[in-house]
């Protein structure tokens, strides 16, 4: 991973060391294995790496989600897409205005997002979609180092579930951002003012909540459009 006694990477090549790593033998292992096990997909050439960050690199709002899914990003190389998840995700990107199409099937299948970055504090997917805290905390330097990059542009976070809001706020307070203390909870609709930075707390878009109607497409597109009203301070 970078170190500070070398030259800063831009975006793309932090996306590039990203999918080279192999620093977690049990993710490695199962981020491998699973390729091709679910009958669906079966034959199909799995990405079977850490996933990069999705978006362009002077984007003013962040998607922090959990992992990579097992034969969602896993499978296709790309932040939430190819599960239902980001199915449902897409959705309501495209419905905000921030991405060009309501579907994100592929690398090459001309989504683009505007002004939004999708990042992950784990980039391989996990058993049981569950990474332990050590490998949460051996995958962070990635994501301190993302948001880094994004940081001049960098105004609104929109956080997936309470597992990528308690691993994001440790990394933003170490990158100097005001962080009150005690750290603040996790809840829909949460919003927590950081200096020049709004953090806002949203359900994660699992099938689970979808399907038990924890969380509804209004209510994840209301806190997007609240996230992308936010500019730059004067």
């Amino acid at each position: 991973m970078h170190t500070d006694d070398r030259p800063p990477r831009s975006l793309a090549q932090l996306d590039a060391a990203v999918s080279e790593c192999r620093a977690c033998p049990r993710l490695v292992t199962w981020r491998e294995g699973v390729a091709g096990t679910k009958a669906a997909f079966r034959g199909e050439e799995y990405w079977a790496r850490p996933v990069p960050g999705f978006g362009p690199p002077d984007a003013s709002l962040a998607v922090v989600g959990l992992a990579p899914s097992a034969h969602g990003a896993n499978r296709t190389g790309r932040m939430f897409t190819g599960d239902p998840s980001g199915d449902f995700l897409f959705r309501v990107l495209h419905e905000v205005g921030l991405a060009s199409q309501p579907t994100s099937t592929a690398i090459g299948d001309g989504l683009e997002l505007y002004g939004t970055r999708l990042v992950s504090p784990v980039r391989c997917a996990p058993p049981e979609n569950k990474p332990t805290p050590a490998e949460r905390d051996t995958c962070r330097p990635w994501l301190a180092e993302e948001l880094a990059l994004l940081r001049p542009t960098l105004r609104s976070i929109v956080v997936l579930g309470a597992f990528g809001w308690q691993a994001l706020l440790p990394v933003l307070a170490a990158a100097g951002w005001p962080v009150p203390q005690p750290r603040p909870a996790f809840a829909h609709g949460a919003v927590v003012e950081l200096g020049d930075l709004r953090l806002f707390g949203c359900y994660h878009v699992s099938p689970r909540n979808v399907q038990t109607h924890r969380v509804t497409h209004a209510m994840v597109a209301d806190v997007f459009r609240a996230a992308t009203s936010v500019t730059a301070p004067d």
